[in-house]
């Protein structure tokens, strides 16, 4: 599948982070986005889709409820194919989310620290078949 072709859904509770990771994501050719403030709008989101996404894109501190739970709810139901945490959490807490999720077999790629860059956005998506 072509990178452009990822249906990519990006959860971010802070607005200008919201429209700044869109804008960023369509600059790099990313074009089939889905967005939304929360953890409940991205559950809408997903369970209302007529097939998965491929990637979520989400926040780890939303109010609602956490990036990595809000990935084992997506992958326990089939509704993502991978998923990636964007957060300004440290190296060391972000460390110990991705053990967390290899541990319990989430489809979670990597994280990414706050703001989104390219090269590590498309090394991540690289690092996995999608």
């Amino acid at each position: 599948m072509a990178e452009n072709d990822l249906r990519i859904l990006v959860v971010e509770d802070h607005p200008f982070q919201l429209i700044a990771t869109q804008y960023l994501l369509e600059s790099y050719g990313f074009n089939r986005l889905t967005t939304t403030d929360s953890a409940k709008g991205a559950m809408q989101q997903m369970l209302g889709a007529a097939q998965p996404f491929d990637v979520l894109l989400c926040d780890q501190c939303l109010p609602d409820l956490t990036g990595l739970d809000l990935v084992r709810f997506a992958s326990q139901r089939g509704l993502i194919r991978q998923a990636i945490i964007l957060s300004s959490l440290t190296t060391s807490e972000l460390d110990e989310l991705e053990k967390a999720a290899t541990e319990h077999g989430l489809p979670l790629l990597g994280y990414l620290i706050k703001p989104l860059k390219q090269s590590e956005f498309r090394n991540l998506l690289t690092s996995a078949p999608l």
